[in-house]
This record gives structure tokens, sequence and C-alpha cells, in this order.
């Protein structure tokens, strides 16, 4: 069902009559919902459903997008914008004068769009200029710096074009650490001293004392120069690669073991920068040469003031001569102000609009043109991809997606791409100039990549494509990683693929392979033919071997009982270590072919009961009855998808926050969930219900506390919306059961209570202050009489809040070594289960407050523990994972929980756990936000298992997972 508009102003002039043309336009077409309209038009909700609301007139890209969506006349509508864009600002806008400005120009842009900015653009560089005094003192004192900050905060641009230029006269070394840190710091090292790379890696691995004397060789050869100069400035851009490309852990830890050493030897020549997004900051922390130094120096990187924007957006222009409306600088601040990773819109938007400029004016109507801070890079990114013929646009894809790292646990990055990693041929060839044109990708001799993360997050086709193939790219880089590693063994036929891995390889389409995946995945087959051709070579001289055994059993009647009974000994080990590996296949078979993975899954059970084939038949089925397949848009069989969930206490609801916007679905068949209705909000974060499952709140990424009425699913409405007070992020908002008191807990070290009673009007009751550290989760006890809040200084807080309106501290639980990230109580309230980046949970008694005491600790994941939760009868728990692990477990005895399940993710990071029901299911978040619903009850699995098959495992299939096992499929077809 179409969601309802807010009526249009009157008085809003030529916008009122333009909206109100769109509106008309989309009754005609049927009044399709702007999700419908955004598929077919690669557009987000958000800039299509504001381009009909009247208070800013849409950029052209967009009006023509949402036309053609609703069948209209694009000619048409090209005149009408022209006309209306002439009529609110008085000036010729048309695309055409544009044009003119852009063909008629070969000035130098003072913008630098997607790209950072580079020490050559350093005179174009305003707005940082504080933080770049900062961190020239930092490194002049203290030799290493660590800048942590978002993605799109500027740190490339403030070290490059900042910093570097701070250091006059010192010779500097700016890289990214790619896939083999050790190999890139030893090219740029040994090309500096004029030596070969080889032994300069060689050294760096076993001493990392070698990057520093290295330095010293170095600046020896330089000429004669003034000592307070004779220095290198090593710039490490873009650090997270060392997470996301490089796989090896040793010599990642050897990486940061000869920078730090070079920043910090007592004769040190070396002065050390690293640049590394704040959501790899417990990735760093894990690296035992760098958890160290980063106490001293760390320094993050927060968003610029109104000030500081206003200088970036101004200067620039000013130093070629330019001017910035008034109007344009006011709607630009606006914008992007307060937006964390707003920095490479802004840029990009301001690029765009100087190609639109008037004469030496940067106009308001030349940003509205070009798509304003939302929509200028998808515009960007539409107009290169429909420039494109079919095939092309087949190969852009293909490019595109090569192009990035998926995250575990943290967000998509993009990845550097040797040119040789490329085939190179007409289409990609194109593809990868027009993308370089337009300033989508940045190339060299070497290397292709993105040119900013922001096109991940802001382009909704690439999104798109990422969605759909995740678990196809996933193959594909590993496919990748594979191939490389063979040829540089000189084609060892030990690195080929072999079994499920072959068998995975072969789905990826061809035409996605370049000549040397191809001529890779070829060996493997081959190679496995050969193995197959000497498996039945084996067989047949098996078989001779056992014709002669029973003549010479025949004739050795005493031994044949033993004989026999041997036989069945090792037949019977050999069936359950071929059990054991398919179930172990099945659960990597789950993401991209679900109805096998199940099938292999349950003949692995039936097999050999075992724990390990029961999780695995759980983990595939709980997997593939959620990824079942999609039809269009409308999931079929496939839970929603969304950022952070919320569960109300009948578990017959389910709403998604999801960007800019609630989604509610109905989950009385947690299986076959159906779409009910949207909420609007702004970057929406945590949210929650209220225990009777009426009204809805929320946060805002802009700190604002909503209110909704959900009464009617189909039509939630918007009761209220104040802000918090809060001056950081808000992580989580919680609900005492009576549905009067909420609360929120903010990376500001602060809890603040509200009064909801009456929804329409809430009202700040207190704050609560005492923690050293962010506020990550915050609980209402069963009885409302008790709040409990976990934060990054390691410590529980347990708050009286039978008085909200004063509050006071009962109790602190330590334990912990690491951040508190999960809280849950037991329905009965007498216990607290923990969650933290120490990679454990804990139990804890709160029975008897302020007595307390730890109880079990639940410690078998190997990564961070994301969230927690009881099942409403108490005696069973879910803990959830980085590690992607899904870990049911047994309170009987909560001194010492035992385990039920251990699940398995393949998709990778578990986010989020809610329970449904009291028959033990629930679903999870992942860090892709797909949802997915699992269960522990055996009997039910196996009950349900060939409900969820399509089609029965075929014999070649059967001998992939169970060879030398006579072919009995689980799931026989149906007559």
């Amino acid at each position: 069902m179409a969601r309802g508009e807010k009526p249009l102003d009157p008085d809003g002039g030529p916008l009122f009559e333009f909206a109100a043309r769109l509106r008309k336009l989309r009754e005609q077409a049927g009044r399709p919902t702007y999700r419908e309209l955004a598929r077919k038009s690669h557009y987000g909700i958000a800039a299509l459903s504001s381009a009909a609301a009247g208070r800013q007139l849409p950029s052209l890209a967009v009006t023509l997008a949402y036309v053609r969506a609703c069948g209209g006349d694009e000619r048409e509508w090209k005149l009408i914008w022209q006309w209306t864009a002439d009529a609110c600002s008085g000036t010729d806008t048309s695309v055409e004068a544009g044009a003119d400005n852009r063909k008629g120009s070969g000035a130098k842009p003072p913008y630098a769009g997607l790209c950072a900015f580079e020490e050559a653009d350093a005179a174009y560089f305003f707005g940082r200029e504080k933080l770049t005094g900062m961190l020239v003192e930092h490194l002049k004192e203290k030799r290493l710096l660590v800048l942590f900050g978002a993605s799109g905060s500027g740190k490339s641009s403030v070290l490059r074009a900042g910093v570097l230029p701070a250091f006059p006269g010192v010779s500097s070394l700016v890289f990214t650490p790619g896939p083999n840190p050790l190999e890139e710091c030893a090219l740029r090292l040994a090309a500096r001293a004029g030596v070969a790379p080889g032994p300069v890696r060689a050294e760096l691995a076993a001493e990392p004392g070698t990057f520093h004397r290295m330095v010293r060789q170095i600046l020896a050869g330089r000429p004669e120069t003034d000592s307070a100069t004779d220095e290198l400035l090593v710039v490490v851009d873009q650090f997270e690669e060392v997470f996301t490309l490089c796989g090896d852990a040793q010599e990642r830890e050897r990486f940061v073991a000869a920078l730090v050493h070079a920043a910090q030897a007592p004769d040190s020549r070396t002065r050390v920068a690293i640049a590394v997004r704040s959501d790899f900051y417990t990735h760093c922390i894990r690296l035992a040469g760098l958890v160290e130094a980063l106490p001293h120096a760390h320094h993050p990187v927060g968003p610029m003031t109104a000030e500081e924007l206003r200088a970036a957006i101004v200067q620039p222009a000013a130093r070629s001569r330019l001017t910035v409306e008034s109007a344009l600088l006011t709607t630009l601040t606006a914008d992007a102000h307060g937006r964390p990773g707003a920095l490479p819109l802004l840029s990009h938007a301001l690029l765009e609009t100087w190609k639109l400029r008037r004469g030496n004016a940067l106009t308001l109507a030349g940003y509205r043109a070009a798509g304003g801070i939302e929509g200028a890079l998808t515009q960007t990114a539409e107009k290169f991809h429909d420039a494109l013929g079919d095939s092309r646009q087949k190969a852009a894809r293909r490019l595109f997606l090569r192009l990035v790292a998926l995250g575990e646990g943290t967000e998509d990055t993009k990845r550097r791409v040797p040119r040789r990693e490329l085939d190179s041929g007409p289409d990609t060839d194109f593809v990868l100039e027009q993308a370089t044109r337009a300033r989508l990708l940045t190339a060299d001799a070497d290397h292709v990549e993105i040119a900013h993360e922001a096109l991940i997050r802001c382009w909704p086709r690439f999104g798109a494509w990422l969605e759909e193939d995740r678990g196809q790219v996933r193959l594909h880089r590993a496919l990748t990683e594979a191939t490389t590693l063979w040829e540089s063994l000189d084609h060892d036929p030990d690195t080929l693929y072999r079994g499920v891995r072959l068998a995975a390889a072969k789905d990826i389409p061809a035409q996605a392979l370049t000549s040397r995946e191809r001529a890779f995945l070829d060996a493997s087959e081959s190679a496995a033919q050969q193995t197959q051709e000497r498996g039945r070579r084996s067989l047949r001289r098996l078989r001779r071997l056992a014709g002669a055994l029973v003549v010479l059993l025949v004739c050795a009647v005493a031994a044949t009982g033993f004989a026999v009974r041997a036989q069945n000994t090792v037949t019977q080990q050999r069936n359950e270590a071929v059990a054991l590996r398919a179930a172990d296949e099945a659960v990597l078979l789950s993401r991209h072919n679900p109805s096998l993975a199940v099938q292999v899954a349950l003949a692995a059970y039936r097999q050999t009961r075992q724990d390990r084939t029961e999780d695995a038949l759980l983990s595939s089925l709980s997997v593939a009855s959620t990824d079942a397949g999609t039809t269009g848009s409308t999931p079929v069989g496939r839970a929603p998808v969304g950022h952070t969930p919320a569960v109300p206490a009948d578990g017959r609801t389910l709403a998604m926050a999801d960007g800019s916007q609630i989604v509610l679905w109905d989950i009385t068949d947690p299986r076959r969930p159906s779409r009910l209705g949207t909420a609007e909000g702004v970057g929406l974060g945590p949210i929650q219900f209220t225990r009777d499952g009426d009204t809805l709140l929320g946060v805002d990424s802009d700190r604002t506390l909503r209110l909704w009425d959900v009464t009617d699913p189909h039509h939630p409405t918007v009761l209220s919306k104040r802000p918090t007070g809060h001056t950081d992020g808000v992580y989580s908002v919680a609900v005492r059961g009576d549905g009067r008191v909420a609360a929120t807990g903010s990376y500001d070290d602060t809890i603040r209570l509200w009064d909801i009673t009456d929804p329409a009007r809430p009202r700040l009751l207190d704050t609560l202050t005492g923690h050293d550290g962010d506020v990550k989760p915050v609980v209402f006890s069963p009885d409302g009489k008790t709040l409990a809040s976990g934060s990054n200084d390691h410590d529980i807080r347990l708050w009286d809040v039978t008085d909200p309106h004063h509050a006071a501290l009962v109790t602190v639980l330590k334990g912990h070594r690491h951040f508190v990230d999960a809280l849950a109580y037991s329905p009965d309230g007498r216990t607290l289960l923990s969650g933290s980046d120490d990679r454990t949970a804990q139990l804890w008694d709160v029975g008897d407050l302020p007595r307390h005491r730890a109880l079990g600790e639940l410690a078998r994941h190997t990564d961070i523990v994301t969230s927690v939760a009881f099942a409403s009868h108490g005696r069973t728990a879910v803990t959830v994972g980085i590690d992607g692990v899904v870990h049911a477990w047994d309170l009987n005895d909560r001194a010492r929980p035992t385990s039920l399940a251990r699940l398995t993710n393949p998709g990778g990071t578990v986010k989020e756990v809610r329970y449904l029901k009291a028959d033990g299911t629930f679903l999870t978040v992942t860090a892709h936000h797909s949802v997915q619903i699992w269960y522990t009850d055996l009997d039910r699995a196996l009950a349900d298992a060939c409900d969820r098959v399509h089609g029965t495992i075929s014999r070649a299939e059967w001998a992939r997972h169970f060879p030398r096992l006579d072919y009995e499929p689980p799931c026989p077809r149906r007559t």
C-alpha cells in the first residue's frame, strides 16, 4: 500500500505547481510506492519522495528518473523543470547553459570531488586549520600519530594537504598498505635507497628495526641539508587495509612493529602518521605492537563546525576568483553540518555545482540542478551508467564489485586492485576510462580503486549490486586470492581448488572471470578429474585385493568373524569422517545453494548423529529458510532487511530501522513475513516498542527522540519528536515495562530518563552520570525498578529508577576486561546477562541488590559478543558475535551453563538477536542488515527439513559430498 503524503503548501508558488504535477503523474501511474519507484529508477526513496514534497526543486536528473518510473514524457518534463527553475530563481538555469560553462573552461576546479586533497592541492584546502595545527604539534612532539575518523571525515585530506606541507624540506613517503603491507613498504624504501626490494622485504619480516635503519641509510645518502629537516615523514593512509585486504596476521603485526619502532627508536629520524577508519579501532587494539602506543598516539577527527564548513566552501572559490551565492552557502552549510561522512559528498556536490556555474558565480540553482548533497553523487554515477551500452553496463558491474572489500563486522570498504587482476578488453577499458573521467574511480599505471567509499554508501544501484551478489562476491574474492597464490608458487598443484570449494567456484558466472581465474579453475578441474581417476583405479585394485582376501578368508574360517568386525569398524569410521566433513560443507553451501545445503546436512546427521552434525543441520535449515529467494523486490520466504530490530512482547510484529524509515512486518508466521507499513525518520538508529506494542520509540542520527503510534501498523503516525539533549550519538533506547518511562544511552557518557506517559509530549526526567566512557546498552529490569547500563569503561552500572526523577546508583558490576556491548535481564529479573568485546558473555546474580556476584561465564566466542537475549521462560539464552556464531545456552544451572547448539551464520558477523517465542524461535540481524530466523528444536528441524528443499540432490552432487557411500537422497522426489 502506498503511504500517504503530506498536503502541499498552496502558497508554495511554482514549487507547489511542480510538485502537484508530479503527484498527479504518480496517480495516473496507479500510485506505485516510492520503494517501487526507487527500484525502477535506481534513485533513493528519500530523493524521490522529496521531489514531490514541494519544499525545493529537485535536480533535473531526479525529476526525469521519477517521470521515467511513472511512464511520463521526459521531453515534456524537461521543459516543465526548466520553466520552474527559471521561475524560482529568476535566472536561466537550463542544463544547456551549464554545459556551455563546462565546455568553455579549462580552469582547474577548486574542489576535489570524491578524491582526497593532495599535497599539490594545499592552496585549496581550507577549514581544517585548527585540526592541522594540532596534528603538526603532535607529530613534532611525539613522532607517532594514529588518526581515527569516520569514512568521509577528511582524514586523508588533512594528512596529505594539511600536515605534509607543514613540514617543508622534510622528505615524505605516502602509501596505502594493500594486501601485502611489508612488500609495499619494502618497494617504497628500496626505491629511495636504490637497492633491490627482495632483501629489504625479507629483512623487514625478520627484524622490525630494519625500517629504522633503512630510513637512516636513505637520509645519509641525501645531499647536505639542514639537520632539522634531515628526516622522513611517513604517511600510511587507509590503514584499515591491513585488516580488510591482508590475510596474514603475522605480516600485519610485523608491519606495525616496524612502523612503531621507527618512530620510537631513541635516535629516530622518522615521523609516522597513520590514518584509519574509526570503526576499526577495536581491530587496532588487538595488535600488540600498537596497543601500547595508542594512548599517547591516537587523535580523533570530528565533524567540521559551521565556521569550518563555510571556509571549506567559500575559500577555494575565492582562490579561483569565484563567488558563492549567500543562499547557496546557507543551504550547503545546513545540509552538511553535523552529518558524519558528509565531506566527500559536499566536495562532489560543489564540484558539480562549479561545472554548472553562471559566469564566476556558484549558484543555488546550479547546486539543485546538480542534485544537491544527497543526489549529486547518485546523479553523476547514474549518468555514467546510463551512457554505457548493455554489454558495458555488465562490465561496469563486474568492475565495481571487484573494487570492494566486503566488511566483517564493519562497513564495506574500497579495494585497491592491481591492473594485472583485470582482463584488458574494449568494454573494460572503456568503462574504466569513463568512470575515471567521471571521478568515480582513480587509476594509475599499476592500480585501480574507487575514488571514495561514499560511492558504496550513496549510489543505490551499487548498493543493490552488492546486496544481490554478496555471497558470490565473497566466493569470487577468495578465487582471486587463490589464483594469485597459485601463480606466486609457480602453479603448485597443492594450491588448487578441490571438493566443495571447486563446486562453489563453478557457480560464478564465466563472464565475471578473468583469464587468470579461468586458467586456475581449469587446472583445478583437471586435477580433480585426475584424482577421481586415481580413485577409480585404486577402487579396482581394492576390489581385486578384496577378491583375493575372500579366498584367503575362506581358507581361514577362524579369522572370518574378526575380519568382518574389523571391516565394519573401518567402514563406520570412514562413514563418520565423511559425514562430519559433509556437515561442515553444508554450512558453507547454505549461502549460495540453501536447498542442497539442507539435504547434505540432513544426510550427514542421519549418517552420524553427533552435536556437530546436529548444529550443521540447524544452521543450514535456518539460513536456508530465510534466504530462499525473491520475486521482483518482494521477499518470498525471506526475512526483511534493515539495520536495528525491535519486537514487542507478543512477538507478532517486527520493526526494522532502515536508514531514513522504519518498516513494520507481520511475523505471526516468521517464515512468511508480510510487510505492513512504514514510518519516516532521519538516519534512524536504535528503536524499541512499548510492552503493549502500540507505541514505538526511536532516536535519529541527529539525536532526536521520536515516538510513533503503531496501533494500526499499516498506517503508523508520528506522535512527537524532540531533541534528546545528548551531545554525541545515541547507542541505545529502552522502555520500562509499564510503558511510562524510557531511557537513552549515549556516547556522551550519559543516560537520560524520559517520561513518555503522554507519548505526544515526552519530558526529560533525569540525567545519569558516572560512566567514564561511551554508554552503550541500557535495559530495564522486568519490574521496572532497576536500570542496567554498559559502557566502554568496562563496567556495568545498576541504577534505582523507582523514582525516575531522582535515580540513584545502586552498585557497579566489574569483571569484563573490555567494552560492554550487550545486556539482557532474565524474565524473573534475578539474573543479568552481559556481552563484551573481551569475547565473553557473563551471568550475574542481581536478585538481592546491592549485593551481587558473578555466576557462569559463556566463553565460546572468538570475537566481540555483540548481542544477548533470554528466552521468555528464562531457561535458555542466545549470544551472537562478530565471529558469525550463534550460541544457544542451557541455563538451568546458571553457575555452570552448557551449550545447547553452536549455529553458524556463513554470511559473517551477527549484530543483534531477539527472541520471538517460548519455543526457541529467535531472529538475528547480520552486519549487512539481513534478518534470519532460527530455532533449536531438533525434532521440528527434522520434520520441516524436506519442506525447504527445491529439487532432489543429484547423484553427482551426492558423490561429491559423500564419496563411496550409497546414493540415499534424504528428500526423495515425491510422486
